[in-house]
């Protein structure tokens, strides 16, 4: 008699669901997965080794490409940890830029998360609904930063500089002309605060658009309810942070429980699921969309009425503005040695961590008094999430290994670095 044996599959490295050079080796009875098994080193970019040869702050632009979809709030977490060991004051009005950076940030990663999420699950629309809102928000990542991607913005003492008073502005073309370029420039008249404002009133009735499209769609239910169940103790103990734990009921966010910067003066809800599945993670970050809105608003009033310095004035930290550094001859002398040698960070270990869109992303690092780490330990969200797929596919069937994929927000800069 024939021996009935279950088969293996690979799932990836370039399958475009499996977000990344992820490849899952996938043991199936039928199409019931009974293990899987992630196989990672396909990308590995060794991030930690690199940094140890790199000047702090030559580092900073390496950590935009860990996750590259949540560039400025891994910088947020490096540069908190070397400016903990420097013992750094940063200007208050630097730590309003970042936090509302950062949520700028959340806002940018949870549409690239919805978009790719929907259309691993089969929903077409959701992708070109998320990237027409990610193009504004870049459009803000690239007036501070001049990058619309790796900004590498956040600098140890505060940011590289202060919000423009202009926002660049589209030009006539043969595809627009002069009318409709009028039209497309409308909210782009005043400075970036401005811009971002206008934004944040109309980004709720985009979310509302999202949520009409899948929140009670059968087939999205169908989808995700009840697929990918963790308890709150199993998602405690496996590591999860951010929507993963929270999705579970754990009510546990960093920008509440260990405040950094200005979030404890800052009003905004933590949203918590109820049954821990694709379904209920889904929900979290939709709110999560709407809290990140609010915090942001709130950061717009402050800065509006606020001006400051945006960066330390220790110049053995942070570089002299540039009229300083060409009449002066100290001046010179620390840019010119800030950016040949850097600086040295008292000896010491430290680590700093940020609420990131994915969860707890966190920096371990080790000075021995020179001008580079001697050793640098990241402390990745998704890496957790993803040693958590052959517990959470098991049972389950091989389209629902894409939903847990999609709802675990994997994106592999962070996960093989």
């Amino acid at each position: 008699m024939a021996e009935i044996r279950n088969y293996t599959m690979n799932f990836g490295p370039q399958h475009p669901a499996a977000h990344g050079v992820l490849r899952l080796v996938l043991e199936l009875d039928g199409e019931v997965v009974l293990r899987a098994d992630p196989h990672i080193g396909l990308l590995h970019r060794a991030t930690e080794k690199l940094a140890e040869n790199k000047t702090y702050i030559q580092s900073v632009p390496y950590m935009d490409r860990l996750d590259y979809v949540s560039m400025m709030v891994n910088e947020h977490a490096y540069v908190m940890a070397i400016e903990k060991l420097l013992q750094v004051e940063v200007p208050i009005r630097a730590q309003y830029i970042r936090v509302m950076f950062d949520e700028i940030t959340r806002i940018l990663n949870h549409l690239l998360w919805i978009g790719a999420h929907a259309l691993d699950v089969g929903a077409m629309t959701m992708f070109l609904y998320a990237f027409r809102e990610r193009e504004d928000l870049m459009d803000c990542y690239e007036a501070v930063s001049g990058a619309r991607l790796h900004a590498a913005y956040y600098r140890p003492g505060g940011v590289y500089r202060d919000l423009p008073d202009t926002m660049p502005q589209y030009q006539p073309s043969k595809i627009h002309n002069q009318k409709q370029t009028r039209v497309r420039n409308a909210n782009r008249e005043g400075s970036l605060l401005d811009f971002i404002e206008d934004f944040t009133n109309r980004f709720p009735t985009y979310v509302d658009e999202y949520e009409t499209l899948l929140t009670d769609n059968r087939i999205w239910k169908q989808r995700l309810v009840d697929i990918g169940i963790v308890s709150p103790e199993r998602a405690k103990a496996l590591g999860f942070t951010g929507p993963m734990l929270r999705g579970s009921g754990v009510e546990w966010d960093l920008r509440r429980k260990q405040p950094y910067e200005v979030y404890d003066r800052i009003d905004f809800d933590i949203p918590v699921g109820v049954n821990g599945d694709c379904y209920d993670r889904y929900l979290v970050r939709m709110e999560e969309f709407r809290q990140s809105n609010r915090i942001i608003k709130q950061c717009i009033d402050w800065l509006r009425i606020n001006p400051g310095p945006v960066i330390t004035d220790n110049h053995k930290i942070a570089p002299p503005s540039r009229v300083d550094m060409k009449q002066n001859m100290e001046e010179m002398i620390h840019h010119f040695k800030l950016f040949t040698e850097g600086f040295h960070v008292p000896p010491g270990e430290t680590y700093a961590a940020v609420e990131h869109p994915k969860g707890e992303f966190g920096i371990y690092l080790v000075s021995n008094g020179a001008n580079k780490p001697y050793r640098l330990k990241i402390r990745a969200p998704g890496f957790a999430h993803l040693a958590a797929l052959d517990e959470m596919s098991r049972g389950h069937m091989i389209s629902d290994v894409v939903a847990i994929i999609g709802t675990q927000d994997i994106v592999f800069g962070e996960i093989d670095r």
